[in-house]
């Protein structure tokens, strides 16, 4: 048997080593898979190898890489060609482990088996392996199998090598104990880095799965924001991937790699949660007078106490006339129908000024005013006012449903997004998810919130995730304050807000340029909205200049 001089023995080590280096970075599972396999038929100089992978019920050992040099045969891992080979069941039918397959029963016990010659032992089922020797008119003969298993026991595959070769006279040989006790030290190691790589994987994968969570509980808190949170990113995407592609103007430098697409979509699906913070009545604050409740109802039962009560009114008057010649009663009763009428006009006003709107015009705030200072009578028996300070105030509100301090209340969600995300221990992959998450509000010259940036002190990515929330939530169909814009509108008011420092002009030309905003619409809007669209006619769109 071939015995290893000091300067194979230290070859391999260099092998070893070198092997360390890329376990440690390289982030390609299938690559480094391979890369394990190529160094263990190198070591031993192997004719093939196979490595095994578990299912993920562990109930069979999957062929994930098939290599063998004299039948030209690279299946799996960079070869892009399938795994012929059918699984190893590491149980049988009755549900007894398998230990009639080599690689089963090294899985099971976690030991290596190492075969001079396939054919004379007899302790394993190898007509599997007959077979395909049969079919190739290839001669299988010593065998070496190695389990991985990580820091807890787990199988993570098996490692199998097929007939050593001498490196002088190319004859097969048995693999030595020496050989035996490098691939367990490769396994060893390799079985760390696979463990280290599922590790990753599965925190990544909470991490989504707890992003997610806030977002299932926007969803369920208001279901108007649900839709938000996932089209935003959506939409932050489609227009990162464009201004990626472009080659030409100012952001014609900005790239992104798989990890930063990774940052930026995590920091699109985290950029409202600081509303998870926010009281409902306000995020869903559908008319002004809502809260808890809609208060208009209050409101329609004084009407209609006033009602009742001129009515009661007109009958003391006309038993106090009584039925002579002279009672009139027919004035009475149209004096109240007068009187009621009037009621009634002023009960629809004020259901009609309950809605927000664009903009409340002053002479319907001062109505509301005059209104409210009709006086009526309480359960308590004490006449007051007819509305309230309080819904005098949210009456006359000129614009949507908010009152200052409410409106305060909703874009403190922003600096609460910053505050939740700036506690969390980011990796550095995702360092700067609290910058583009934070930055949606921003203005490009200064006057956004909650920090008040400008451009320059701006990532591209904030900038593009700014034009994708104010584009979705003015084409949105599912707020309960206002029905959709359509689409032709919605881009004249994005262009608008181009010309006046509120958005990036250079990404609001790629949005069009690119049609972005009709890519999203066809997909996220309903077709209703969806009107002809001029682009030489939408306000700061540079149609004649590259971008």
């Amino acid at each position: 048997m071939q015995e290893l001089n000091q300067s194979q023995i230290a070859e391999r080590l260099d092998q070893l080593t070198e092997l360390n280096v890329q376990l440690g970075s390289s982030h390609d599972t299938d690559a480094l898979l391979e890369r394990i396999l190529v160094v263990a038929k190198r070591m031993t100089n192997a004719d093939g190898g196979t490595l095994y992978r578990p299912s993920d019920d562990k109930r069979q050992l999957n062929f994930h890489i098939l290599i063998n040099d004299t039948l030209q045969i690279h299946q799996g891992g960079s070869s892009g060609q399938p795994v012929t080979a059918g699984s190893v069941p590491l149980y049988n039918d009755d549900g007894e482990k398998n230990l009639s397959a080599v690689a089963a029963y090294a899985a099971h016990f976690g030991l290596s088996v190492n075969i001079e010659d396939v054919y004379k032992a007899d302790v394993f089922n190898f007509s599997g392996m007959v077979k395909f020797d049969q079919l190739r008119n290839y001669h299988s003969q010593s065998f070496l199998t190695v389990p991985m298993s990580d820091h807890e026991g787990e199988l993570v595959g098996v490692l199998q090598l097929i007939n050593s070769k001498d490196t002088e006279s190319g004859e097969i040989r048995a693999f030595t104990q020496t050989d035996q006790r490098f691939i367990e030290a490769l396994a060893a190691q390799a079985a760390v880095a696979l463990t280290h790589q599922r590790l990753i994987a599965q925190l990544e994968e909470l991490l989504e799965s707890l992003v997610n969570l806030i977002n299932i509980g926007i969803d369920e808190k208001s279901p108007y924001t649900g839709r938000h949170c996932q089209f935003v990113p959506e939409l932050t995407m489609m227009l990162a991937e464009a201004v990626h592609n472009t080659e030409t103007g100012p952001l014609a430098d900005f790239q992104m790699n798989d990890a930063d697409r990774k940052e930026l979509w995590l920091a699109g699906l985290l950029h409202d949660c600081g509303k998870i913070t926010t009281p409902v009545h306000v995020v869903d604050k559908a008319t002004k007078l809502e809260t808890i409740f809609d208060r208009i109802a209050l409101v329609d039962t004084r009407f209609e106490v006033l009602l009742r009560d001129a009515e009661i009114a007109a009958l003391k008057r006309k038993l106090e006339v009584g039925t002579g010649a002279g009672a009139d009663h027919a004035a009475i009763d149209a004096e109240l129908a007068q009187q009621q009428a009037a009621l009634r006009e002023e009960r629809d006003f004020i259901r009609y000024a309950n809605v927000g709107g664009e903009g409340m015009q002053p002479a319907d705030q001062a109505r509301v005013r005059q209104i409210g200072q009709r006086r009526w009578t309480g359960p308590d028996g004490a006449e007051q006012a007819f509305l309230s300070d309080d819904e005098l105030t949210n009456l006359t509100i000129k614009f949507g449903t908010l009152t200052e301090p409410e409106r305060k209340e909703i874009n403190n969600h922003i600096s609460m997004t910053i505050k939740m995300l700036e506690a969390l221990p980011w990796p550095k992959h995702l360092k700067n998810v609290p910058e583009y998450a934070g930055g949606h509000h921003e203005r490009m010259d200064g006057k956004g919130y909650p920090r008040g940036l400008t451009k320059d002190q701006m990532s591209v990515q904030a900038r593009v995730m700014a034009i994708a929330d104010i584009f979705e939530a003015l084409t949105a169909r599912d707020r309960p304050y206002k029905k959709g814009k359509m689409l032709s509108e919605s881009l004249r008011i994005l262009g608008h807000f181009a010309l006046n420092g509120h958005i990036d002009p250079d990404l609001f030309d790629i949005f069009i340029r690119n049609k972005i905003y009709l890519e999203f619409a066809h997909k996220n809007m309903d077709e209703k909205q969806i009107d002809a669209i001029d682009e030489s006619q939408i306000p700061g769109y540079r149609a004649d200049q590259n971008t």
